[in-house]
């Protein structure tokens, strides 16, 4: 065998050995996420209670003005689409729980009863959830009806992101 013709050979065999190994690979399934706690109404609360159903889950603090304006549109979009097996799971990230309460009087006091979403405090004795350190407020994740990821933003959700969310929804 001539040098060329060796040449490509041991190329064609390492192409073809590198593509078998791609194509081999598992397809690691999407993480599940978990979460316990109570709600704002001192009820218990699992993330699990909301299998299947896609899942907005948003991490925010009563004092930031970006997750407000978020949570206006997401309550929105929440009451329109309710039915479609859609629920928003707020998840408020103060240290304080008195700015979590007050945030709390001050929904009951603006918001109608049929735009309230659930909500839970973070920092509250016997919560317990598997998201990791939220750095950047708001932060939201798109979860399928298993409750496995879609999608993460950190900051205010994108006009992508709400395509993506309502193609989640079909």
């Amino acid at each position: 065998m001539n040098r060329r013709k060796f040449m490509q050979t041991a190329a064609m065999g390492s192409i073809a050995l590198s593509s078998s190994a791609l194509f081999a690979q598992e397809k690691k399934e999407p993480p599940t996420f978990t979460m316990q706690g109570t709600d704002i109404n001192g009820k218990a609360f699992k993330l699990s209670d909301l299998m299947g159903q896609t899942v907005l889950v948003s991490f925010f603090t009563s004092g930031c003005n970006l997750c407000t304006r978020d949570l206006k549109l997401m309550r929105e979009f929440y009451v329109g689409n309710a039915r479609r097996k859609f629920v928003l799971l707020g998840v408020n990230i103060d240290q304080d729980k008195g700015d979590f309460e007050t945030y709390n009087r001050l929904v009951s006091l603006a918001i109608p009863k049929e735009q309230r979403f659930p909500t839970v405090w973070r920092n509250a004795p016997g919560h317990k959830d598997n998201f990791g350190t939220i750095v950047k407020q708001p932060t939201h994740f798109v979860l399928n009806a298993q409750n496995q990821f879609i999608f993460k933003r950190e900051g205010t959700f994108q006009p992508d992101d709400w395509d993506n969310l309502w193609l989640s929804l079909s």
